[in-house]
């Protein structure tokens, strides 16, 4: 309730200050999707041993799903010849009602200077996403970070780990100089709360005048940090579940063509490649492979493109073979600059492992925790239209 009342504010606010000439701006993304689900237990147990993780599951459903619907205010103001105060306060909303909360995107308060570039304070998206270009997905598909599941008994697409946004953050972005064709950003992430270290990140991408571009990225403690169950084996007899915090880096790479420059085919190319440390006892390292085309449709009277997706990510969350396979097929249609329907249809296959318990039905054996491998089998397809205004 008090976000909504802020946020009426802010928008009151944005219509009657002209001197500061806000802009009201936002997205409002709706599909329906059919979701077959199927989940397999891959684990073997003893017959008077059973886990929570769904077995034999195949399940149904039609969806109504919001997407990256969002509503916000942005603007700038000069505070000298060669410097403006920047800002921008960006709440994201759930417009198929399953959350009535405002959820908080980017919101900052900044400087930018012709000579000395752009500083910006508050909760910024992290460095990690300034050179990914290649993702093309959209709506029910565009799951990059989903690797772990909410719940056992709530299944869902599993993918590689992706950037988030860093709250108490300070990033810079450099000048750009015509000559020199390379974006560079610089971010750091206090830990005001001390629930984690200190986070730094930097990026580069360079964009070539031959349609090509090529970034490079790197976050430490920023992006690759939370709480996951390990084994406990200090009892081989009886192993338990530890939850504990692990924090670690992330390092990515993008390569992108525009075949168009080279070719008459409209055709853009791209593949990013990452890993991710998870540092905790036992993890592997979390590898990601994402390979997408998107060709544009000359043969409609307004914009339309087709694109094909294939992610690969090997031991998901840092779990030794746990991995995932996903293709996605999809389509968008530009009815105007700011109207544009989007279809899909898509596949995902994981072999997931997770620590669970498992339920011994014994007198005199007691429950144990081990861990637990399940095939899990998304397949979806949808349609649906986005307005930006």
């Amino acid at each position: 309730m008090k976000k909504t009342l802020l946020m009426s504010a802010l928008i009151v606010a944005a219509t009657t200050n002209a001197h500061a000439a806000p802009k009201v701006y936002g997205k409002i993304f709706l599909t329906a999707d059919y979701v077959n689900m199927q989940s397999d237990l891959t684990t073997k147990l003893a017959p008077n041993e059973s886990v929570k993780t769904l077995d034999g599951y195949d399940e149904n459903a039609v969806e109504i799903n919001s997407h990256g619907s969002r509503i916000g205010i942005k603007g700038e103001e000069a505070l000298s010849d060669h410097t403006n105060v920047i800002y921008k306060l960006e709440y994201g909303v759930k417009v198929d009602g399953d959350d009535h909360t405002l959820k908080s995107r980017d919101t900052y308060l900044g400087l930018a200077n012709t000579k000395f570039g752009e500083v910006r304070v508050g909760r910024n998206s992290s460095v990690l996403d300034e050179v990914n270009n290649v993702t093309v997905t959209e709506g029910y598909w565009d799951n990059l970070g989903e690797g772990k599941l909410k719940d056992e008994q709530e299944l869902r697409a599993l993918n590689m780990l992706d950037d988030s946004r860093q709250s108490n953050s300070i990033v810079w972005f450099a000048p750009q100089y015509k000559d020199v064709p390379v974006k560079l950003a610089l971010q750091y992430a206090s830990n005001e709360d001390e629930s984690r270290d200190e986070g730094y990140g930097a990026s580069m991408m360079f964009e070539g005048a031959q349609g090509i571009t090529a970034g490079l990225a790197y976050t430490k403690n920023m992006d690759n940090e939370g709480k996951i169950n390990i084994l406990d084996l200090s009892d081989i007899n009886k192993p338990d579940s530890e939850k504990v915090e692990y924090s670690g880096d992330i390092i990515r790479g993008t390569l992108r063509a525009d075949m168009n420059k080279f070719t008459s085919l409209p055709l853009t190319l791209g593949v990013m490649y990452q890993e991710a440390d998870y540092k905790y006892q036992g993890s592997k390292t979390e590898k990601g492979l994402v390979v997408s085309g998107k060709m544009k449709l000359d043969q409609f009277d307004k914009p339309a493109a087709v694109y094909l997706q294939y992610n690969k990510t090997d031991n998901l969350n840092g779990y030794a073979d746990s991995n995932s396979d996903q293709i996605v097929l999809g389509g968008t249609y530009d009815f105007k600059k700011d109207i544009t329907a989007h279809a899909y249809i898509g596949k995902n296959s994981a072999d997931y492992v997770a620590v669970g318990k498992v339920k011994v039905d014994e007198k005199g054996k007691k429950n144990y925790y081990a861990n637990i491998e399940s095939d899990i089998d998304v397949f979806a397809f949808g349609a649906g239209l986005e307005y930006k205004f």
